[in-house]
């Protein structure tokens, strides 16, 4: 039996299926956002692209503290 995702990671198939993108599109963008603090991200991630709080707020918690998650392996958004 495979344990679910906890944290950040419980958001992220969702993240992929609402948006088209993978997670590690999303980290990229936050990389070159030039940002600092988590609400400069989350408040960005939001006016940028259009993220709902959740979304946004676990992407950037992950991006933020990666050290404290383990990697995220998932495959992309899924197809039709």
């Amino acid at each position: 039996m495979t344990s679910q995702p906890k944290g950040p990671l419980s958001y992220f198939p969702s993240i992929e299926n609402t948006y088209g993108r993978p997670i590690p599109d999303w980290l990229e963008e936050l990389n070159t956002a030039g940002l600092t603090g988590h609400k400069a991200h989350v408040d960005w991630l939001k006016a940028e692209h259009g993220l709902g709080h959740g979304h946004a707020n676990a992407l950037v918690a992950y991006h933020l503290n990666r050290e404290k998650w383990p990697e995220y392996t998932g495959s992309g958004p899924a197809s039709d």
